[in-house]
């Protein structure tokens, strides 16, 4: 699965990207990227089992995040392929 998803709260220069590369190499078998959007939220693309992807999504929302998350929005799609084990852009 691909799931991608946007994180809205105080998720800039707190660390968030760093922290959530660090769960996704945790979960294991996951590729894809974490980046940070001009409008102020984190963008996180995840491709790998669907299972494996929750336990990253469950992370973002209720997960001992670093700044402040407010919301999650996500969605789920086919894989594309041709991403790395997961990296900060």
């Amino acid at each position: 699965m691909r799931m991608t998803a946007w994180v809205r709260g105080r998720v800039q220069g707190v660390g968030f990207r760093w922290f959530t590369r660090a769960r996704a190499l945790g979960v294991g078998g996951l590729n894809g990227f974490v980046s940070n959007l001009e409008d102020g939220r984190v963008q996180v693309v995840a491709e790998g089992e669907r299972r494996d992807c929750d336990a990253l999504l469950d992370w973002l929302r209720t997960g001992d995040t670093p700044g402040r998350v407010d919301g999650v929005t996500e969605i789920w799609s086919a894989p594309r392929g041709g991403y790395p084990p997961f990296e900060i852009r």
